[in-house]
């Protein structure tokens, strides 16, 4: 469903430059000792120890704990869809400025021009002119207000997310970098440094397109056949990028705003991804696209592959993705996957279809993290499964208003514990932020109230969600150059771009605990 990606490397590690500077010559050096700590075994100082005083003291009251928890820091969201990030009201807004159109029918959509004033209006103007069906449209972008079955919505929760990316494409496409530009906007505001995001450039879905056809069945024949128009989709993708980039800055004033804070200081990096309720040859040809430009970009940091897992050519075809996986990744060592695998439940799919999504995700197609993973207490060997996470450090990034809205997955069902209780490393993420109406902070919220996770346990996911982000470079955690401040230290920061995110992060609790 998302088409593009954008970015500039020169002007995103600038800014990352900019702030690890400002951090080394503040003054503000972290004790010694916490680089070299896992985040379990952090040291208990006393900031730490009155920040996880206040947060029990506010964890009762609902809205006293969502206050504590804004003002958190929380690192990276590793689990964010381009697409699915920007709230309704923003493609609205976009549609108007592009002289796009409404549909008045149920559901509302928005549509290409031109508008024919009755089955389609103006959307600029719209909230204005008609609250009534401008509020309709809200509805229908998102799960706002979601009520199955009523005013000829969806059937489940399932039906009615998914349904909704086709509604407001005909503003998404044309607008790659407000989206981008608003991504960075809420996670500034949700005190979230990093994101990931899962974005593909035109370029990408053109090829997929063009080269669908060559498949055979055959892996390393069909690659054979494509490969060598794979550098002219990298440069096209190039170029998509650095245009949507330029616009989410100039709409950001990245020029003037370039500091250590707001939506110019978040680092963005981007996972392409796979389509996989497509026919074999395009999800074969799209594969290796983003492989390739994964593997040629540093924009991009990682393999994904998405759309329902329900249905029915992703099921049929999934062994079939996975170890098409396991070829390219084969051809493109280098290259990292982060999954959708496990986004199931009982009695959406045949319990058949609950046993072997991870596993093969983890075991064959050799993913580095796990998005969702829900199903993992179906899996076959589920205890062995999760031993062989835990010791291999395979992250699962975990979506809990997304699980409940999509699978009516929640509280005491939702894997979450099962997870920590294995040691598997999780991370929370927000997935599609702007269709659920959410932030991360809801989930870090909904972590604390569900499943009784307190300050400790809320931080080390926020340190986690660095320490297995795709970022280049190497981890702060166990780094001897940092055991204690210094010349060393300055030159790993400078080298090392996880290092350089994870010492800001420890910057940001130290401010943050300070005045707890």
């Amino acid at each position: 469903m998302t088409q593009i990606i954008v970015g500039r490397p020169q002007r995103i590690w600038g800014r990352t430059m900019r702030a690890r500077n400002w951090f080394l010559t503040s003054g503000l050096i972290m004790a010694a000792g916490l680089l070299t700590l896992s985040p379990a075994q952090a040291a208990s100082s006393d900031a730490e120890a009155r920040a996880s005083a206040a947060f029990d003291a506010a964890a009762p009251d609902k809205a006293r704990l969502r206050l504590f928890l804004q003002a958190m820091p929380k690192g990276g969201d590793l689990h964010n869809h381009l697409w699915g990030a920007p709230y309704a009201e923003d493609f609205i807004a976009w549609a108007g400025e592009g002289g796009l159109c409404v549909s008045t029918a149920t559901p509302p959509a928005l549509t290409p021009a031109p508008c024919d004033g009755k089955a389609t209006v103006p959307a600029a103007g719209l909230a204005r002119r008609d609250p009534a069906l401008y509020n309709r449209v809200i509805d229908s972008l998102s799960v706002r207000n979601y009520d199955r079955g009523a005013d000829h919505a969806a059937a489940s929760g399932h039906d009615q997310f998914f349904s909704t990316f086709e509604r407001f494409a005909a503003a998404a496409a044309p607008n790659i970098g407000p989206m981008v530009a608003v991504t960075r906007e809420y996670a500034a505001q949700d005190r979230v440094s990093y994101v990931e995001s899962s974005a593909n450039p035109n370029a990408m879905r053109a090829f997929a397109e063009r080269e669908a056809g060559r498949w055979d069945g055959d892996f390393a024949k069909t690659y054979a056949a494509f490969a060598s128009g794979l550098p002219a989709m990298v440069e096209a993708s190039r170029k998509e990028m650095d245009a949507a980039l330029a616009e989410a800055d100039k709409r950001l004033d990245c020029a003037q705003n370039s500091g250590t804070a707001g939506p110019c200081a978040v680092e963005v990096r981007f996972q392409p991804f796979v389509e996989r309720a497509q026919p074999a040859g395009f999800v074969f040809a799209q594969m290796a696209a983003a492989f390739a430009l994964v593997d040629a970009d540093p924009r991009f940091v990682g393999v994904n592959i998405v759309n329902p897992e329900d249905h029915p050519v992703s099921l049929g075809d999934y062994a079939l993705h996975m170890r098409m996986m396991r070829y390219l990744s084969g051809r493109y060592p280098k290259v990292p996957m982060a999954l959708h695998a496990g986004e199931l439940s009982l009695g959406l799919v045949p319990p058949r279809d609950l046993t072997f999504h991870i596993n093969q995700a983890v075991m064959v197609a050799g993913a580095k993290r796990i998005g969702h993973g829900v199903d993992i207490a179906y899996e076959h060997d589920a205890p062995g499964l999760l031993k062989r996470m835990a010791r291999d450090k395979v992250a699962v990034e975990i979506n809990l208003t997304s699980n409940d809205v999509i699978l009516g997955v929640k509280g005491a069902d939702h894997p979450l514990s099962l997870y920590r209780q294995a040691g598997v490393p999780v991370v929370l993420s927000t997935d599609d932020e702007g269709v659920s109406r959410i932030d991360l902070t809801n989930e870090y919220v909904r972590a604390a109230t569900e499943h009784g996770l307190r300050y400790a346990d809320l931080k080390a996911m926020a340190r986690d969600s660095l320490e297995y982000a795709f970022l280049p470079g190497k981890s702060l955690r166990g780094a001897v150059e940092c055991a204690k401040p210094g010349t060393a230290c300055d030159v790993f920061l400078n080298k090392n771009l996880k290092a350089a995110m994870q010492w800001r992060l420890e910057k940001d609790f130290e401010a943050f605990e300070a005045i707890q």
